[in-house]
């Protein structure tokens, strides 16, 4: 498992569309990916869950992956939610 913290720099945060992004991005790795941010913990892959973390500008959020593909799937999560700027 693989765990690394990020900030968030989109100035709207993650909203609809960034969720939107990432999701289909996450979605693509067959590893377990969950999201953490403000003390909750969601499913990676669910629209609807990521919603539920409210992530704004310059907030902290930290991924866990499991699984095949771990490494390749934090690299290219990692950069969307730095760099998102829809």
């Amino acid at each position: 498992m693989m765990t690394q913290t990020f900030t968030v720099t989109n100035p709207a945060g993650f909203h609809v569309r960034p969720i939107k992004t990432f999701v289909e991005a996450a979605s693509r790795y067959p590893a377990k990916i969950n999201v953490l941010c403000k003390g909750k913990k969601v499913n990676g892959k669910s629209s609807l869950s990521m919603l539920t973390l409210g992530i704004a500008a310059q907030d902290e959020v930290t991924l866990e992956i499991d699984g095949e593909g771990e490494q390749e799937a934090m690299q290219k999560l990692g950069e969307l939610l730095v760099q998102i700027h829809e």
